[in-house]
């Protein structure tokens, strides 16, 4: 498919991820699992090193494997609740204005988190909360299923060539691809396979996305984001990627 980036009148949704991209939680999330494996004497940078790269159902086979997996789900939702109520939280530079600044109905918020503590969090964040969230309850696949994405595409009334969404984590970025999406990483050193554009924070990345949005041009300021493939917005075909 292609993209018509200027075609006036043309409709265009930014879905965004939160943990990562919008909310900085990377120490919340460590401090949180080095609470839980020490309750469980587990090593708690092996019990880290593994969780970032899997699901927690996943974490608990490999780092407690004659653990309930049950028990150790509802020991680390409880210690995720209480830091969503006691734990410090920042948002990423340029999210308040990003998010302020699109129109009410063309955003979402897709994540592999539950509803209440994004809520929570934007609450203590000052970030403002779209009409469709997306979280793990809503959907029986998580990412990288394109399900996430497409479910959040739906409740706007949007088709997959008219949503650019905006990741850090590769999970997120092949959950994006495969629902047929735009998607630009943000908040990394290096590009995550696949992404059409990569920018190393948010902040640089808010004319650009604002400019999708109102489906404008692309603004590239000098050292803005860099485009990873041949259209600033997305490629000339379809992505298709295997599950």
């Amino acid at each position: 498919m292609t993209s018509e980036p200027g075609r006036p009148g043309a409709a265009r949704y930014v879905l965004f991820d939160v943990d990562g991209t919008l909310i900085d939680a990377v120490e919340n999330q460590r401090l949180v699992w080095r609470t839980w494996a020490e309750r469980y004497g587990l090593d708690p940078d092996e019990v880290h090193r593994v969780a970032l790269r899997t699901r927690p159902m996943e974490t608990f086979a490999q780092v407690a494997p004659d653990k309930d997996p049950r028990e150790c789900l509802a020991a680390l939702h409880a210690l995720e609740d209480e830091d969503v109520r006691s734990g410090t939280y920042t948002a990423f530079d340029g999210a308040l204005e990003l998010l302020s600044s699109l129109r009410p109905g063309a955003w979402a918020l897709v994540t592999s988190n539950y509803e209440h503590r994004v809520r929570g969090r934007f609450t203590r964040t000052g970030l403002p909360v779209p009409e469709v969230l997306v979280d793990a309850a809503a959907v029986e696949e998580g990412k990288p299923s394109p399900v996430p994405y497409l479910r959040a595409a739906a409740r706007l009334g949007a088709r997959p060539e008219e949503c650019l969404v905006i990741e850090d984590a590769p999970s997120g970025v092949r959950s994006g691809l495969r629902a047929g999406m735009t998607v630009w990483g943000v908040n990394t050193a290096e590009a995550e396979d696949g992404v059409h554009r990569h920018f190393g924070s948010l902040h640089d990345a808010v004319g650009d996305i604002l400019a999708f949005a109102s489906g404008l041009p692309p603004h590239r300021p000098e050292g803005a984001g860099t485009a990873t493939r041949s259209s600033p917005w997305q490629p000339k075909e379809a992505e298709t990627m295997g599950s």
